[in-house]
């Protein structure tokens, strides 16, 4: 927390609003959609119910198809399957390690020749990083496929000056406990349409009619955010900068640490945009640094130092076996051979030496095991 929550959990509490509603919800969303450059915006208890409350309003519908970027967390994929769609897998390119614009080209030709065109793209900016998003909407725009961006990891991050998330139909935000600013649990649907946001509203009040009784013409959700965590996102907002700065500290830190290292490398910089770096991601070349990833995590782990793989891409879990993948090699060697270091904004240099020898040792040890 940076501290400046008090002042406006104090004005919640002063008010005396603390259900799903208030003054506080109107301000956050208010402010975040001026950070954004959005024209509007609607705060909700997760990212998640931000997608599904987006593709509902798109139109998906069971038997449809949405594409998803591969190399993602489950919730960038589940909301389709809550509408009982069909999930289809785009893999990444090595620039950014986002959605492979070529592939989805040729995904969305293909498609268009069979006359079953998706329902909407699902584009996730990974780790703090935009995806080639000028590239992706026009490709979006030439088959009239709307576009969602989960920016669930990339606030504060830029692609060419502008914030992900105001670029497509839609864009989705998270505030959950690991992101780069918190709400403890919560998230926001930001977007220049007014009438998906307004549907989108009612939706997350259990769609409820305008009626003095409980009238109720579609199926509807408890997805809302509560007055008290608004309050405290907008203290969080306050400090994204700091945070972005911290962040990016981190990473250099770890990168003159690392650098030299044979085998390790970091998460390429997009030349298109400035990366958040909201996670450190190296990658580990067995051969060269002389242990694997798995081998690193375990020794670190060994010493209470939490790391971890990268995500594990959607078309290798179990849950989305039978969802097509259109390539997959790039996730794939992504996950198996990347790490995510410890990357808090409150660790300091010190902290951050300590994770990198360690990180050192394990390669050395396993050299000179090996001799």
């Amino acid at each position: 927390m940076s501290g400046l929550e008090w002042q406006f959990l104090q004005e919640a509490f002063e008010s005396n609003w603390i259900a799903p509603l208030g003054p506080q919800v109107d301000a956050f969303e208010q402010e975040f959609a001026e950070l954004v450059a959005a024209k509007h915006a609607l705060a909700l208890s997760s990212g998640t119910a931000a997608i599904h409350l987006a593709l509902i309003h798109l139109g998906v519908e069971p038997g449809d198809e949405v594409i998803v970027s591969t190399l993602t967390f489950a919730a960038s994929a589940n909301p389709v399957v809550y509408l009982g769609a069909k999930p289809v897998f785009i893999d990444s390119e090595r620039v950014s390690w986002n959605m492979d614009p070529d592939l989805l080209a040729e995904t969305l030709a293909r498609k268009a020749r069979e006359g079953r065109l998706p329902k909407a793209v699902v584009l996730v900016h990974l780790y703090g990083q935009t995806a080639d998003i000028d590239r992706i909407g026009e490709i979006c725009l030439e088959y009239d496929v709307p576009l969602i961006e989960d920016a669930a990891e990339a606030l504060g991050a830029t692609y060419k000056g502008r914030s992900p998330g105001a670029f497509g139909a839609a864009g989705i935000f998270s505030f959950n406990g690991n992101k780069i600013i918190t709400t403890s649990g919560g998230g926001m649907l930001v977007s220049d349409d007014a009438d998906l946001i307004a549907h989108a509203r009612k939706l997350s009040t259990q769609a409820r009619d305008p009626a003095p009784h409980y009238e109720h013409s579609e199926i509807g959700y408890n997805y809302r955010m509560s007055n008290l965590l608004a309050a405290v996102g907008r203290g969080q907002i306050r400090v994204l900068a700091e945070r972005v700065e911290q962040k990016r500290r981190i990473f250099e830190w770890y990168r003159q640490n690392l650098a030299d290292l044979p085998g390790v490398t970091f998460m390429p910089e997009a030349p298109w945009g400035r990366a958040t770096r909201w996670l450190t991601v190296i990658l580990i070349e067995p051969e060269e640094f002389g242990a694997t990833r798995e081998d690193v995590r375990r020794a670190l782990e060994a010493e209470n130092i939490e790391s971890r793989p990268l995500w594990k891409p959607m078309h290798l879990q179990p849950v989305f076996r039978d969802c097509e993948i259109v390539g997959g090699a790039v996730a794939e060697e992504l996950f198996e051979k990347g790490l995510c270091l410890p990357s808090g904004t409150i660790m300091n240099e010190d902290h951050v030496t300590r994770v990198a020898e360690m990180v050192s040792d394990v390669g050395k040890r396993v050299l000179h095991e090996c001799a």
